[in-house]
């Protein structure tokens, strides 16, 4: 009786570990979908964010006559003006490599120092904002899109056959302070403004040379794509823009133009 209770323990032992195998199995099958889940959750807020900003910074171009111009990292969610700028030239002291100022545009949730996160939520994790500018003049006018009416006073027509705007390349291989490269890696040469998430990875430096580099680099070009996982050139960054026919077309809506 005695060695047959002995088997028997024995036997009940192993069977709890079986079982504890098996859950351990399942709980690690289910964790992979879970982290996918929640990984897709805030891609969506993410896209969420930057819509409510595209109609944020389109509202208050309708309402002011003029895109508001980038934040830095000292304005604390305001738009930054060159030491020579305002609103009636439209200097930027940042045009391609600012923040979202979303402290100006009437924008919420803000973190506490007023700029808009997207859906990871670290500071690494602010919108950034770019816009056309840096002194191009069209039809005659400089900085056309942030200035008081500067579209109004460069002309629809002006406006219109003006022909580079921001960039966005589709394929970064090629892509550099000039353009995409082939005509095919282009997705648009017309975009008054971009928004942009650096993605889970943002408080990673990029590597140089890689894809997520090219929008940190300060100048008009950038490249919006698929997830990737490539080594040395990861990508998830994401990417919003609004074409200048479209601003163009709120304005008109808006009685600021023609």
């Amino acid at each position: 009786m005695g060695a047959f209770r002995h088997g028997s323990g024995a036997f009940t032992l192993l069977e709890v570990m079986l079982v504890m195998l098996i859950l351990t199995i399942l709980v690690s099958g289910l964790a992979v979908p879970l982290a996918t889940q929640v990984a897709m959750r805030r891609h969506e807020e993410t896209r969420r964010i930057l819509e409510e900003a595209r109609e944020a910074l389109l509202g208050f171009a309708a309402t002011h006559g003029r895109l508001p111009c980038p934040a830095t990292a000292a304005s604390r969610g305001e738009e930054s003006f060159a030491a020579d700028g305002d609103s009636l030239n439209g200097n930027c002291s940042r045009f391609h490599d600012g923040f979202l100022p979303a402290a100006s545009i009437g924008l919420s949730p803000l973190d506490a120092d007023g700029y808009a996160r997207d859906g990871w939520g670290t500071e690494p994790n602010r919108i950034r904002y770019a816009v056309f500018g840096a002194g191009h003049l069209v039809g005659g006018v400089a900085n056309p899109l942030t200035r008081a009416n500067g579209m109004q006073l460069a002309t629809l027509a002006a406006i219109g056959d003006w022909p580079g705007y921001l960039v966005i390349c589709g394929v970064g291989s090629a892509a550099s302070a000039s353009g995409c490269g082939p005509a095919a890696n282009q997705l648009t040469r017309r975009a008054a403004f971009v928004l942009l998430s650096l993605g889970p990875n943002a408080a990673q430096r990029p590597a140089p040379g890689s894809d997520e580099s090219r929008n940190l680099d300060g100048d008009a070009v950038f490249v919006s794509h698929e997830i990737s996982a490539v080594p040395g050139n990861e990508f998830d960054d994401v990417l919003t823009w609004v074409p200048v026919n479209v601003l163009a077309s709120r304005m008109i809506a808006a009685g600021r133009l023609p």
